[in-house]
């Protein structure tokens, strides 16, 4: 091996210890392991194969990692959690699981089905998203357009008339003005806003007020709090099928739930269930928790079946955030085309306002 090769094969190796493993990655391997697994291959022949072929160089890495250190003697589930940014803590725990009860195949098969329709509802929604996010980004390109590049073209000719303007053409053309005189600082004002809210969000009150504006947000409020509960189902319901004690469950669930409000009723419910509670109990005082989900939950915990009715209630909320997705898409088109018609129609109108005038602008009246 060249020296050229040898320092890229160690940086390779180095920015696997931290490499950020794609949700859709891990899903794929989940199941290929799982279905190695179940056909009866050893855990380090599985690993191998993965291996070679697998096309991410750094997952590659990971997968070799893992597979020499299980070699070495220890567990499977020690192996992954040295590489927690590939493998998410509900991965690592559902590993630990399978090993304790001896059905790994099995749970693994159950865990990559959960990574698989999370990432399929994701890209529902940005896929859903990418339309308004590119007509708003077009129009915003187009308006700074006109108005540092058109509109002073059209402030030059009007000037020759030597009469007030209307106030909506001047507005514009102050705007032009101070947008070419001071586009840096506009510049730097976004960035420092940016850097600032970044800065905020990351502190635990301003996470906090992040995920309670994300939920009560309108138009797309109400998606972001059923994709929560029903990933706070999904994690729940697979975690319980799979033999993981419901505490360490519920902190699973809240370290993966990515939203304050499920983090603190699982902190709740924790307390509540080691008191000899119920879980619909604490959901039943929390308004995070719609009603149908605490009567369904009641209900399973009734009957002995409180992962089958999590899944339930999961599939429910699945196929209403697919109903919620394409009803905004259908909202969101006619919306961002009168967005445009009346930002850039107006702006068009405000240019060309004087010259429906010319005759009183001429005329200095």
């Amino acid at each position: 091996m060249t020296a050229q090769a040898l320092a890229k094969q160690k940086a390779i190796e180095k920015k696997a210890k931290t490499y950020k493993l794609p949700l859709g990655e891990l899903a794929l391997f989940t199941q290929q392991l799982a279905s190695l697994l179940t056909a009866g291959l050893p855990l380090v022949q599985c690993l191998e194969a993965l291996q070679d072929q697998t096309e991410d160089p750094y997952f590659r890495v990971v997968i070799r990692d893992v597979r020499v250190d299980i070699s070495q003697g220890n567990s499977f589930s020690s192996a992954v959690r040295k590489f927690p940014n590939s493998f998410n803590n509900l991965f690592c725990s559902m590993v630990e699981a399978g090993e304790a009860s001896g059905g790994l195949a099995e749970i693994l098969g159950k865990v990559a089905g959960y990574f698989e329709s999370t990432v399929k509802l994701t890209k529902k929604v940005k896929s859903a998203m990418t339309y308004p996010i590119a007509v708003i980004g077009l129009a915003v390109a187009l308006v700074n357009v006109l108005l540092i590049f058109v509109i002073p073209v059209f402030a030059a000719m009007f000037s020759d008339f030597g009469a007030k303007l209307p106030a909506p053409t001047q507005f514009l053309i102050d705007v032009s003005d101070f947008m070419k005189a001071y586009w840096w600082a506009i510049g730097l004002g976004c960035y420092g806003a940016y850097w600032a809210l970044g800065k905020f969000v990351a502190t635990p009150n301003g996470r906090r007020t992040k995920d309670r504006f994300l939920v009560r947000a309108p138009i797309f409020g109400n998606l972001v709090h059923k994709i929560a509960l029903s990933r706070f189902c999904r994690t729940y319901a697979t975690l319980i099928r799979s033999g993981v004690p419901i505490l360490r469950t519920l902190e699973i669930v809240s370290a993966s739930s990515g939203k304050v409000q499920i983090e603190d009723a699982c902190t709740e419910i924790a307390k509540h269930v080691s008191q000899g509670g119920q879980v619909s109990e604490v959901m039943a005082a929390n308004e995070f928790f719609p009603p149908m989900m605490k009567h369904m939950v009641k209900a399973g915990e009734s009957t002995g079946n409180v992962d089958g009715m999590m899944n339930k209630i999961a599939d429910f909320y699945d196929t209403e955030c697919e109903a919620t997705v394409a009803a905004l898409t259908s909202l969101i088109e006619p919306m961002l085309i009168v967005f445009l018609g009346v930002v850039v129609g107006g702006i068009v109108m405000a240019m060309f306002l004087p010259i429906f005038q010319m005759g009183a602008v001429a005329g200095g009246v």
